[in-house]
């Protein structure tokens, strides 16, 4: 790891923040210091249960428990437990389309909806298919689930109609709930088509659809028109109190395998990370409007929104459709309508807006912004400041966090007000995980050295198993390091505490003896002025066993000369050092990245190494991408270094 990126000074928990902390100084001390069990005992005293825990973990990592015997419901917990006058949501759609729910309303609905659905047969453990966008019937439809006990299945609606299939043959939901139809750039993007495309001989199962985009829009025998349902259903469906380790969802992951994985997480258990999560990274409460700009398809939304936002009482604003649509500015003009205090969102999103320029900031009232949260892949400095300086004008907090979908939470960030961050860093592990950095030898690695991310002890929102399929859990997460769970992330932890993650551990190379991570070099490309994204990727090499080889997303009008490449290839080795040079520079004006903004990093490497994209493509955002770089390839000329 660059040296000069590990020293940049710590930034002040206070630091550019009006909001209070969550607890005082001295109480975050030793809720830190606590042991894990000891820690979220004492965080489950803040939710509602009908049975509160009265013990914490039984078992180990593959087979465990954590509060064994309590009982309770999470939407109870996000739903019911909120003053029904408080908004809870502020829904706006790309073309426009608002509307505005209070706690009461959406309580209200998510209760009639449960009852829609008992009455449909849906029972205790049944799975539910969620085939929705960010709209407000994906909150009703899954705290409905949560309300009776029924297993959801988030599917992302930017899936094709084989992703779609691959997740209902493998999950065999009793119902699916769809939108006719989604909007993405101006486009209709139609959901109902790709899901009767995807249930073609599977075995029947009741469609509940959501006309949003096409009212009119005729269903097909035995379907059901959600508005219709909920509005026929005037029975509210009472909580069932449910376990704290029964299943409470099923969310697929998409990796270098053609199958993916269906992660099993429990209801309460991931509830309860969830609400930590949200209390240290966000400091969330009732005087906050927030907008999580995440997918509800993937699980920083469920974190960061549906469960744990919801279970601060939070006001979240909701949009569906492309952030930068119709103009780079619409962020800005959401912030400054709705007053939002607290944005989470993505590094890329950061880099977006940035890239877009400075003159797309002016005009807008960003004054309530207090705090910037962030996760989903390595931030670089350069972005933090422009997001610190720039965007928030010296008056935001910026924490950046590391978690995974298997964990459940960004278990890696700031507790807002209390503990100090670095730009490019991932904060600390927060109370109640333990992490360890383990060295190619299994030894623990010493500070600032690079090694494996490791978990050593169950914490209540780690995933339980692969839906049907346990074996393939314990070899996935728990055979490379006995006894930890393994991130396959390589990081290190500095001296001061703060993790750096430097990305998938395929992604540190070995060139000629040296182990170097993808992050710090593509952090030295962005400080280029002409750059706005980079990606590195390792090349297999004879002599040196492997070399870097960059792909770079030019700002504005700058071209791929052969100078640019070479400056390029000069900031990396100015940033990390000689050994680092890039054997290729390729300058193209667009990567494959996935609906929710990363850059698909290992497609890149495929196409690099065999010309083809393999794997699961399920989730590319833009197909197109991997023509555009397939010919970049086929032209050398120029480019290497």
């Amino acid at each position: 790891m660059d040296a000069a990126l590990l020293s940049v000074p710590l930034v002040s928990p206070t630091a550019a923040l009006s909001a209070c902390p969550p607890v005082p100084p001295a109480e975050a001390r030793r809720l830190r210091d606590l042991d894990p069990q000891s820690y979220w005992l004492h965080v489950a005293q803040e939710l509602t249960w009908d049975t509160p825990p009265t013990a914490a973990l039984e078992g180990t990592l593959g087979d465990f428990r954590y509060f064994p015997g309590a009982t309770g419901n999470v939407s109870v917990n996000c739903l019911d437990r909120h003053p029904p006058e408080r908004v809870a949501l502020r829904y706006e759609r790309e073309d426009g389309l608002r509307e505005t729910w209070t706690y009461g309303q959406l309580t209200d609905a998510t209760a009639r909806f449960a009852a829609a659905l008992q009455d449909l047969g849906v029972e205790r453990g049944d799975r539910v298919a969620v085939y929705l966008g960010n709209v407000p019937e994906a909150f009703i439809a899954i705290h409905a689930c949560y309300r009776i006990g029924a297993i959801y299945s988030v599917i992302f609606a930017g899936f094709s109609a084989a992703a779609v299939r691959d997740r209902l043959e493998d999950a065999r939901p009793k119902v699916v709930i769809c939108t006719d139809a989604t909007l993405r750039r101006g486009r209709v993007v139609p959901l109902k088509a790709t899901l009767d495309e995807a249930l073609t001989d599977l075995p029947p199962t009741q469609v509940i659809v959501a006309r949003r985009v096409n009212a009119g829009h005729p269903l097909r025998a035995g379907e059901l028109d959600f508005q219709a349902l909920l509005d026929a259903t005037t029975r509210r469906a009472d909580p069932v109190m449910l376990e704290a380790n029964e299943p409470g969802f099923i969310i697929y992951t998409s990796g270098t395998t053609s199958k993916p994985k269906g992660l099993v997480h429990a209801g309460l258990g991931f509830l309860t990370g969830a609400y930590a999560n949200v209390k240290w990274t966000l400091n969330l409460g009732g005087q906050d409007t927030y907008w999580c700009t995440a997918d509800v398809g993937w699980l920083t939304f469920p974190i960061f929104a549906l469960v744990g936002g919801l279970a601060h009482g939070a006001t979240h604003v909701i949009y569906e459709g492309s952030i930068d649509t119709p103009t780079p500015a619409r962020p800005y003009e959401l912030i400054a309508a709705h007053g939002v205090t607290k944005v989470f969102t993505a590094p890329t999103a950061l880099r977006m807006l940035r890239r877009a320029g400075d003159d797309t900031l002016r005009g807008h009232d960003l004054s309530r912004l207090q705090l910037i949260g962030l996760v989903g892949e390595p931030l670089d400095p350069e972005t933090w400041h422009w997001a610190h300086d720039t965007l928030g004008g010296g008056n935001v907090f910026i924490n950046n966090t590391y978690g995974q979908t298997e964990t459940g939470t960004a278990w890696a960030g700031s507790m807002v007000g209390l503990t100090p961050t670095r730009p490019g860093a991932c904060g600390h592990p927060l109370p109640g995980y333990r992490a360890r950095i383990v060295r190619d030898d299994g030894q623990e690695a010493a500070p600032g050295e690079l090694g494996a991310l490791t978990l050593t002890e169950p914490f209540p929102c780690l995933a339980r198993t692969v839906w049907g399929d346990h074996d393939r859990y314990r070899a996935t997460y728990l055979s490379d390091h006995p006894g930890a769970y393994a991130a396959s992330d390589a990081a290190l932890l500095d001296h001061d505490g703060q993790l750096w993650v430097t990305g998938r551990l395929d992604d540190v190379m070995n060139v000629a003896g040296h182990r170097i991570g993808t992050m710090e070099m593509e952090a030295a490309l962005i400080t280029h002025p002409a750059v706005s994204e980079a990606a590195v990727v390792a090349m297999p090499d004879d002599v040196k066993g492997a070399v870097p080889v960059a792909f770079v997303v030019p700002r504005g009008d700058a071209q791929g000369s052969p100078d640019l490449r070479r400056e390029l290839a000069d900031a990396v080795v100015r940033g990390v050092g000689a050994i680092a040079r890039p054997a290729r520079v390729i300058v193209t004006p667009t990567v494959p990245r996935t609906r929710s903004g990363k850059i698909m990093r290992r497609v890149l490497r495929d196409l690099l190494i065999t010309g083809q994209a393999g794997g699961d493509l399920s989730s590319l955002e833009n197909p197109d991408a991997i023509d555009t770089v397939r010919r970049l390839l086929e032209d050398k000329a120029g480019q290497e270094q």
